[in-house]
């Protein structure tokens, strides 16, 4: 089960399923922050700790809640809803740990559009 946490370690969670792709936008936000994705339903995701103590940003529509931990501003996911109404979580690949980003196929989503 993978699992990750933010940088200073307040905010932790594993998500249960296997990466099988990572997300690639290129809108405004991923883009800058370098984000790789991977998108699993919302029951898939724990929060084990900080949950809590989390804040949230939202941006355009407003329609994912990007999570971040206050105290090292790291965003190890995100909670939203998919066109079909199902909550999801987009989990920050780069949080989690032991995984080899390299060997993760990449999938390319042009955000800009959206």
């Amino acid at each position: 089960m993978p699992s990750g946490s933010c940088h200073c370690g307040a905010v932790r969670f594993s998500v249960d399923g296997e990466i099988d792709q990572a997300i690639e936008c290129n809108c405004s936000h991923c883009s800058r922050k370098g984000f790789l994705l991977w998108f699993v339903p919302r029951a898939a995701l724990e929060v084990i700790s900080g949950a809590d103590t989390m804040s949230t940003y939202t941006f355009n529509r407003h329609v994912i809640q990007h999570r971040f931990c206050p105290t090292c501003g790291c965003q190890p996911f995100g909670l939203g809803q998919m066109p079909d109404g199902a909550e999801m979580a987009a989990i920050n690949l780069r949080c989690v740990e032991g995984i080899d980003l390299d060997a993760i196929k990449r999938v390319q989503v042009n955000g800009r559009e959206f």
